[in-house]
């Protein structure tokens, strides 16, 4: 001990000011770049691209572009180029060496869209986008075309090769960027994939009537796309909606779609949504043309509002059940998209895959109501067909409810046998389980020993049927079978589904002697033969009892068979005068304390999971349990005999 806190005094002895690390610059983003891009994989290597894209958009946003370009070259690298105003490029005040472009390209949190001048609303908002890209870039060229000039600039994994040139004339403006990633950071063979950019050009076309996006790749690099397009949308995500829906049949023949401006502050909201009868529904959202896959407080609002509205246009044209709709009603198979634009809104994480900003669910919720109230008012049909679709997944939903409740409640008024179940209280399976236990007197002491919130009991009589070795009628006959099929609810043979199935895990609780094990064997053997899927699906765990208790004065410890407890007592009780060893006669003859301290206890008990071992075939595990459950005793008798030499300790 003493040795161990010397080596502790010297390792803080030798910790001091030089062992505190400064990173500067762009190293921060190439030490731990899955804390700007969310790793190194091949969708973080993609969401390069969307960085320097979504600067771009920004600019069409704002107004001051109308045109951009998405190019893969054969070299693996990518160029985006727009017609905006083009990147600054006159001395930094701050930094009077530097332009402001090579400051923007080179420093952390810099840019135009912290203030309130440049931009309105824009999907950069940290100033580490275009920085990040360059520190994550083999080779990164950046030219600007500026005042009828045209000036360009080299970096190299986030540093510049060359001063800012001026290189020619242009009658053009706008800003390009041409990069290649670095092998370095995300592997030798990564590579942008022209179909994953593709589909990104043409989502944020969709995103923005104002903007032409021109998307070009080489021929053998097109992925079964096309090699160059086009893409303009009048309609913009309504347009996106309807070539995505094509002739599905609707709910309603029209889609409800809009925009509108928030009634308070800046900001507006477009959106599209339809109700398809027969395909799958999904909900798209983004704000300022950033993807939110996680959704956040705009889909919020926008879910509010949609019930809100229907539950009032039912109330209004006296539909009691309107008021009983929830948001999965009314949203759960819908196809739908929202794209909101907001001055300063505030995203988890520097991937923006969820928008957080507080006020948004109650701008929205109001500003998108009113525009349903008033297209639900000015077409009666639309709407009542509408409340009539929404109304039948209410019932679908109150009747799926139902089924499960009466499945409950039938097992358990089935199962009021003198071993009759003891349910748990929660009615989801997550979380619970299910203790099958052997005999009442078992049974009895495990029922105040479970946690009731989580945990149900099973008594069941004594041995249960060999089912390798019954018929079909003497099953179907079989009270414990019937039972424990009955309180399991996933059914048996061909119709057992694991997703039907009651509780979270099925735990065997037996005796820790040769007839508990037997037990076992039993009820092992009919998980295999009539709900395999469940042990397949690693849900049947055995509970592991203790035989023994060893007591000396105030120390009790539990040991689980006999080579255990001689080796607690060599160890735990060595030189101790007198030991007391109890032996359990069974689960029944414990006290509930104990049993729940060593067999039921969550933070406590050891399980022993049942599994199909991976490296033997099915049928050979068919034929193993055969040869010992089933109808034929010679071949268990040549089972035993060929394997009774392996026995080192026999209970009898």
């Amino acid at each position: 001990m003493s040795d161990l806190f010397s080596k502790v005094q010297t390792a803080q002895a030798t910790y001091s000011a030089k062992d505190i690390e400064v990173l500067e610059g762009l190293e921060p983003v190439r030490r731990r770049p899955g804390m700007y891009i969310g790793g190194t994989d091949e969708r973080a290597l993609h969401h390069l691209v969307v960085e320097v894209l979504d600067n771009a958009m920004d600019e069409a946003v704002a107004g001051h572009a109308t045109r951009i370009e998405l190019i893969l070259y054969e070299d693996g690298s990518v160029s985006v180029r727009d017609n905006g105003r083009g990147i600054p490029i006159d001395p930094h005040p701050k930094f009077p060496d530097k332009s402001a472009l090579e400051v923007i390209l080179t420093t952390l949190h810099s840019g135009a869209k912290f203030g309130g001048n440049s931009y309105k609303t824009s999907g950069g908002l940290h100033g580490v986008g275009l920085s990040v890209v360059n520190a994550l870039s083999e080779r990164l060229r950046v030219e600007i075309s500026l005042n009828k000039e045209v000036w360009c600039q080299e970096y190299a994994q986030g540093h510049p090769l060359t001063s800012l040139e001026k290189k020619g004339s242009s009658s053009q403006r706008g800003t390009c960027i041409t990069f290649s990633p670095d092998p370095l950071i995300f592997g030798e063979g990564a590579h942008f994939k022209a179909a994953t950019l593709y589909k990104i050009a043409r989502s944020k076309a969709y995103l923005f009537k104002g903007v032409t996006i021109h998307w070009k790749c080489p021929e053998n690099m097109s992925e079964g796309i096309p090699s160059q397009a086009v893409f303009h949308f009048p309609g913009g995500i309504s347009d996106y909606l309807k070539e995505t829906l094509g002739e599905a049949p609707l709910a309603t023949p029209t889609l409800f779609e809009g925009e509108a401006h928030f009634t308070e502050g800046e900001g507006r909201i477009e959106w599209a949504i339809g109700w398809p009868l027969e395909q799958e529904g999904f909900c798209t959202s983004y704000c300022n043309t950033i993807l939110t896959p996680e959704g956040g407080t705009h889909e919020n609002g926008f879910r509010q509002a949609i019930l809100r509205g229907l539950r009032a246009y039912g109330d209004r044209i006296g539909n009691k059940r309107a008021s009983q709709l929830t948001a999965e009603d009314c949203l759960g198979g819908t196809s739908s998209i929202l794209s909101v634009f907001l001055r300063n809104p505030q995203f988890q994480g520097q991937t923006k895959e969820k928008l957080v900003s507080a006020d948004v669910t109650r701008l929205i919720e109001s500003s998108l109501k009113d525009h349903f109230d008033h297209w639900l008012i000015a077409s009666p049909e639309v709407a009542q067909s509408l409340l009539d679709h929404v109304v039948s997944q209410l019932e679908d939903r109150l009747r799926r409810k139902q089924s499960k409740e009466i499945s409950r409640a039938s097992a358990t008024r089935k199962l009021r046998l003198p071993g009759k179940l003891v349910d748990c209280s929660i009615e989801s399976a997550a979380g619970t389980e299910i203790f099958l236990v052997e005999g009442d007197s078992a049974g009895g002491t495990a029922k105040p020993a479970r946690d009731r919130k989580t945990q149900a009991i099973l008594p069941l009589r004594g041995k249960i049927l060999n089912v390798a070795s019954a018929s079909v009628d003497k099953m179907r006959a079989n009270q414990e079978i019937a039972d424990m099929t009955l309180a399991l609810g996933c059914g048996a043979g061909k119709d057992c589904d694991p997703k039907k199935l009651r509780y979270e895990r099925v735990i065997i609780m037996t005796d820790a002697d040769v007839d508990g094990a037997h037990i076992a064997s039993l009820l092992i053997t009919f998980f295999f033969q009539q709900m395999r899927p469940l042990i397949e699906g690693g849900y049947i765990y055995l509970a592991q009892p203790p035989l023994y208790r060893l007591t000396q004065g105030g120390k009790s410890i539990y040991a689980q068979d006999d080579a255990h407890r001689e080796k607690l007592l060599a160890t735990e009780f060595k030189g101790a005068k007198k030991v007391e060893v109890s032996r359990f006669k069974g689960l029944g003859e414990m006290p509930a304390s104990q049993l729940k301290e060593t067999t039921m206890d969550p933070q406590k008990r050891v399980l022993q999971r049942v599994l199909i071992p991976s490296h033997l075939e099915k049928k050979d595990i068919a034929v193993f349990v055969d040869d010992l459950m089933g109808r034929h005793p010679e071949k268990r008798f040549t089972y035993i005999q060929q394997n009774a030499q392996f026995v080192r300790d026999l209970d009898v």
